[in-house]
């Protein structure tokens, strides 16, 4: 931070500086330009990166009230959400502005996000997703994830068609350009510095620079605490120039930085065989019809862990596992029909907009993915017997603690229990299943269960996963304006933040964990509740 007299500076105002070119700082930088400002986004990448995360994000976001939920015979309106919502935030009595946030949100969805991003153009896929049920209780009590048709990358591209005819009327870039300071006159906030000592100046400085969770330093630092320690194999599922620095740097002048223990990550990261940075990981989606076994091939229990009821009780519990990794076991018919990786380039029908090819890998199994894995990662192992998978899945580790007979016994436990009329079926992965399958979107990617060793259904899959990070949800507190607050409470003059820095508004509207879809979505209401307050 530094202080200096504006007046002795002679280089270009502009009325506001957006610190991130993602979802979050072009909806700002848009909606400011249609009001006739002058902006300037200073990006820490080049131009080719611009729309940050969201260019290789899947692009779900969670919807309240739209006519594909009518469609498909979904009752759901604000006050379900909001019940919804706080049954999984576990707000405490002092988190003000993540519940005011919390409550902006499912009531504005629909008018701020759902109906300004079909303006632009996108389109979402029919059918609405049910995620984060809830384990036990609490989650989405309906469906409400919708998924953008071509992906998030689709949402940048138009986004960006949207400024065009803005960009060096209005809009301006600087990139390559990474911010290292926010320049401070007075108490006002009067612009930045980069790291480059070139400073900056507006108005409003808006910071839009995405959480911490490519940091894994940081993350290890905030690591929940009633979480089991942070595993040292953890992946790197965002990217490292999402480091938390710009948190720092607006705590280091007053502003309130809260609940960054509180985080998104997932329990289900592979290496990426393509990486482009250090411990880059592929977040997958997990099979709900695969088992999860520790190191030594044996079902963790007692509860079973089963994907899309509750994500942050996953990690926990993937916490848990002293060597740092768990197994996914299933077979080949159960990975064509469920396995999925998150994010465009392992979408690409989604992205590509290719409907009839998509409906083909739905209804008769998306082998091309599964043999593209079995390719190119070693995490993903493909055997013909259970003695083969054991062998391999030793292997792959140092420790080599699979028992041919343990892992024997774990699947032919499993399999005693489908082998018995569908009336007799007592075991509670199996009863999520059914349930899951009632919904006709899920039932579309959920197998009907069937013994894992049944051999028209092979060969044999073992995955090994880790926790790979992803977002934060906790961040820099704002109020419903965007403006960066004080431990008082009190706004930063000239200061605002939005996005995935804001804990996607008020440091934390999530609370201890989302509903999913709630991200990109929050971007864009962060956003527009940045420029509309800026006059």
């Amino acid at each position: 931070m530094s202080d200096f007299n504006p007046s002795t500076n002679n280089k270009k105002h502009y009325d506001a500086i957006v610190i991130g070119g993602g979802i979050a700082g072009l909806t700002t930088a848009l909606e400011l330009a249609k009001k006739d400002k002058q902006v300037l986004i200073l990006d820490a990448q080049d131009e080719s990166k611009l729309g940050g995360l969201a260019r290789s994000a899947f692009g779900g976001m969670a919807l309240i009230g739209t006519p594909e939920q009518k469609r498909n015979g979904i009752k759901d309106n604000a006050k379900i959400a909001l019940k919804d919502w706080h049954a999984f935030a576990n707000f405490s009595p002092d988190d003000i502005f993540p519940k005011q946030w919390a409550k902006l949100y499912v009531e504005r969805s629909y008018q701020d996000v759902y109906q300004y991003i079909k303006q632009l153009g996108v389109k979402f896929l029919p059918a609405v997703n049910w995620v984060e049920r809830g384990l036990y209780s609490g989650g989405n009590s309906v469906p409400r994830y919708h998924v953008i048709w071509g992906t998030s990358l689709e949402l940048v591209n138009k986004m960006l068609a949207a400024i065009a005819p803005f960009k060096d009327k209005n809009i301006h870039f600087g990139f390559n350009c990474k911010v290292s300071q926010l320049l401070k006159s007075d108490d006002v906030i009067i612009g930045c510095q980069d790291t480059n000592n070139n400073q900056y100046f507006a108005n409003n400085t808006i910071v839009a620079s995405g959480g911490f969770t490519g940091n894994l330093a940081k993350v290890k630092e905030n690591w929940p605490k009633h979480f089991s320690p942070v595993p040292d194999n953890m992946l790197n599922g965002t990217h490292p120039s999402c480091d938390g620095a710009m948190h720092d740097e607006v705590s280091s002048i007053g502003g309130n930085i809260t609940h960054l223990d509180k985080m998104w990550n997932y329990a289900a990261g592979i290496p990426d065989p393509k990486a482009t940075f250090e411990n880059k990981g592929l977040s997958l989606i997990p099979c709900k019809s695969a088992l999860w076994l520790d190191s030594e091939g044996i079902r963790i229990g007692p509860e079973p862990m089963v994907t899309g009821f509750d994500t942050n009780e996953l990690c926990r519990r993937m916490s848990e596992q002293k060597q740092g990794y768990a197994w996914q076991v299933l077979n080949w018919k159960i990975a064509s029909k469920e396995f999925a990786v998150s994010g465009v380039d392992h979408n690409q029908m989604i992205r590509d907009k290719k409907f009839f090819t998509m409906l083909k890998e739905t209804f008769f199994g998306n082998h091309r993915l599964v043999k593209q894995m079995q390719q190119e990662s070693d995490h993903f192992i493909v055997a013909n017997s259970v003695d083969e998978l054991a062998e391999k899945m030793n292997a792959l580790t140092a420790t080599k603690a699979v028992k041919t007979e343990a892992l024997q016994k774990t699947l032919d436990d499993y399999d005693a229990i489908l082998a018995r009329p569908s009336s007799q079926w007592n075991d509670d992965q199996i009863r999520r299943i059914e349930h899951a399958r009632k919904w006709g979107a899920d039932k579309l990617r959920t197998c009907k269960p069937h013994p894992i060793q049944d051999k028209k259904h092979g060969p044999f899959i073992a995955i090994k996963v880790a926790i790979i990070s992803r977002k934060s949800l906790g961040g820099i507190q704002t109020n419903l304006h965007s403006q960066v607050v004080d431990d008082s409470a009190q706004p930063i003059k000239g200061l605002y933040a939005i996005g995935e820095a804001a804990g996607f508004g008020g440091g934390g509207a999530s609370g201890e964990k989302s509903l999913e879809g709630t991200f990109l979505a929050g971007c864009i209401l962060t956003a527009q509740q940045a420029a509309k307050s800026i006059n």
